[in-house]
């Protein structure tokens, strides 16, 4: 039995095997361990994953970008279909096709046939809905053993993370762990240590798990319903003074698991009618543009580079010049923390829960344990320390934490 762990990720995914005894994240995508959970469908072609298929949407060949895979697990969406090319797939099959290319390669790094799998998963796919939760894991399951996995089972994604710090460690320590990806905030208080690494049973260590449906996509659309979609219309008057254009377009334009909806034709002809009644119908030209071109995902992926910017920069520019000259949108970290305030209180609140459930006060908490790409958001990462002021702060590894967790799960599970 050759076992791995995945970590199937909203924005990145990673597969872990063991080598020598340890986990390593198998190269899935050139020399890169992580490979973004993107699939291109290009006519009588293979799909493309990752980077090859983000290029290959951005160089403009013929076909459909999805992104953002993980989104639709536990909604409604998951058993829709959707177009690729001249067949419709449903939403499971897109996922069950994007995570094939990635086995298939991690045997191919490897030299090794995959038969078991710890998967990771959130605290909650969906927010207070447990039918949900159970409903998503099973996708996940069924789509695992029909790629060719015999043992499937799962580990929350903080807890997986805990394991990979703990191998760090020379003494026992009460940690914090603060995965914040790209769909999802996930929280564990967990006892680690030397002397408990090699235990069989675990659960006793663990005194908590929280987590909540904000991630790094929740980020982007703010950021992008406050600096981006206003220059193409959105809460602009109508000729009727006391309305506004309608907004969906706008939300749906910034959520990278709804752009395609956009592209079916259908949208195009009403926002044509929205123009019409348009008090700014040269904002809503730029709209229909951005549509007509199906440049929706090359425009959020230049918004979540905005992103990551102002994680060190306090004003970046994102330029806008294929869509009129001289436009640019002008972002600064004051107006993102201001318009993404609410995220990130609600990721201090589920802490605080976290701390509450697992029956300890901030100050039993010796470290804090930080992995996933919006931790480097200066008020997100504010936000959690808020909540242990005193205990010392530790960097993991942003993508690559949570997977060698499960590989170390998928060690201890299946030898």
């Amino acid at each position: 039995m050759t076992a791995c762990g995945l970590d199937f990720g909203t924005s990145n995914t990673t597969l872990g095997v063991a080598v020598d005894g340890r986990p390593e994240l198998a190269r899935l995508e050139g020399d890169e361990s992580t490979v973004p959970s993107a699939i291109f469908f290009a006519p009588q072609a293979a799909p493309k994953i990752g980077r090859a298929a983000m290029s290959a949407y951005l160089d403009g060949e013929p076909g459909r970008l999805m992104r953002s895979l993980k989104s639709v697990l536990g909604t409604s969406l998951i058993d829709e279909a959707t177009q690729v090319g001249r067949e419709r797939v449903k939403f499971r099959e897109v996922i069950a096709r994007y995570l094939a290319v990635v086995k298939r390669r991690a045997e191919a790094a490897s030299g090794q046939e995959l038969d078991a799998v710890v998967h990771g998963r959130p605290v909650h796919f969906v927010d207070g809905d447990p039918e949900g939760d159970a409903r998503a894991e099973a996708v996940l399951r069924d789509v695992a053993h029909a790629l060719g996995y015999r043992h499937v089972s799962f580990q929350y994604e903080p807890v997986a993370a805990a394991l990979d710090y703990e191998r760090t460690l020379a003494s026992e320590e009460l940690a914090l762990i603060a995965d914040i990806g790209g769909g999802t905030s996930d929280f564990s208080v967990v006892r680690l240590g030397p002397d408990r690494h090699a235990r069989e049973d675990r659960s006793a260590d663990i005194l908590a798990n929280e987590g909540v449906r904000v991630g790094g996509v929740d980020f982007d659309r703010r950021l992008s319903l406050g600096a981006v979609m206003p220059l193409l219309g959105y809460r602009s008057p109508m000729k009727r003074r006391e309305l506004e254009a309608p907004s969906s377009y706008f939300h749906e334009l910034s959520t990278w698991s709804e752009i395609n909806r956009l592209y079916d034709g259908r949208s195009v002809r009403q926002i044509r009618e929205v123009r019409r009644e348009s008090a700014h119908p040269e904002l809503i030209d730029r709209l229909i543009r951005v549509v007509e071109d199906e440049r929706g995902h090359g425009l959020a992926a230049e918004v979540e580079a905005a992103k990551i910017r102002l994680s060190d920069d306090s004003e970046t520019a994102l330029a806008l010049n294929w869509l009129e000259p001289g436009l640019s949108a002008v972002m600064t970290r004051a107006r993102m923390e201001r318009d993404t305030a609410a995220l990130a209180e609600k990721i201090e609140n589920r802490i605080i829960r976290c701390l509450a459930a697992a029956g300890v006060g901030a100050d039993a908490i010796d470290a804090v344990f930080l992995t996933g790409g919006s931790t480097r958001l200066p008020h997100v990462r504010a936000a959690i320390v808020r909540t242990v002021p005193d205990a010392p702060v530790v960097e993991g590894d942003i993508f690559g934490a949570v997977g060698s967790g499960l590989t170390i799960e998928a060690m201890r599970r299946y030898g």
